[in-house]
């Protein structure tokens, strides 16, 4: 057990709001320097949901803030303190329980992600989640972007998404996918040289795998998807971004998802 800071405006904010949703606001406290806009909008829901909140000087984020990443010490005049929590981020799940309560389910999407190691790439890919509707993120736990010193840039990365999008860390990715797979999910890895995302009809359960920008999806992986989908482009570049491609690829799932 640990205190953990958290900084950045929406992922302040929204763990702020989810506190006040949930009715879990033992053990959080803000300490602000100076009062903006958003500054007191967050202010206002933490006097809803009972989170104290003390007026300091700047020094005094500063030093809060100090053993952070670096790209997550720019506090912006208010930091989240959260005492008495486990380093591991409170989003994630059980990945078998999901799997026993998915059976059940007609329409589900997953997103499996293969050696994702840039904690900013993970919370931009979190933030496509939440406003695509992805109901779980399915992380390795050795090779990718999971432990304590990450959880913090990936939620500012993901504008406070890392807060809401459920995630299964597994030991093993290869079988995981199987697990999917004897679920009812039918499994799409996102590659050069598949099926245009454009022709591609998407299964009422579906598992879309995305591997790291430069080894792609491992191959043992890779064999177990159903189908490759890649995504049309006109650049003179290799590639897009693996964020920028799961989210576009996401956002095609969402629409047929609202046309069937």
């Amino acid at each position: 057990m640990s205190n953990r800071i958290i900084t950045g405006f929406h992922a302040v904010e929204e763990r702020v709001r989810r506190a006040a949703e949930e009715g879990k606001a033992k053990g959080l406290s803000l300490s602000y320097s100076k009062i903006g806009p958003r500054v007191k909008k967050i202010l206002e829901l933490a006097k809803k949901a009972n989170i104290p909140a003390i007026s300091v000087d700047g020094k005094t984020l500063d030093s809060l803030v100090q053993s952070l990443p670096e790209t997550a010490r720019d506090h912006r005049g208010i930091v989240l303190t959260v005492t008495g929590e486990s380093s591991e981020a409170q989003n994630k799940v059980d990945f078998d329980q999901w799997i026993l309560a998915a059976k059940g389910e007609d329409k589900k999407t997953v997103l499996i992600l293969d050696s994702i190691t840039d904690p900013h790439n993970v919370g931009a890919i979190l933030r496509s989640c939440d406003q695509f509707g992805a109901d779980l993120v399915v992380m390795p736990q050795r090779r990718g972007a999971n432990d304590f010193e990450d959880n913090e840039i990936i939620a500012r990365s993901s504008a406070g998404s890392s807060a809401w999008v459920p995630v299964a860390v597994v030991t093993n990715l290869v079988r995981a996918a199987q697990e999917l797979k004897d679920a009812g999910f039918w499994l799409y890895g996102a590659d050069a040289g598949g099926e245009s995302v454009q022709k591609l009809h998407f299964a009422q359960k579906t598992a879309i795998v995305m591997g790291s920008e430069g080894k792609g999806i491992a191959r043992l992986l890779s064999e177990q998807c159903d189908t490759i989908v890649s995504i049309p482009t006109c650049g003179k570049i290799d590639s897009l971004n693996v964020s920028v491609a799961a989210g576009v690829l996401l956002y095609e799932r969402y629409r047929q998802t609202l046309a069937d």
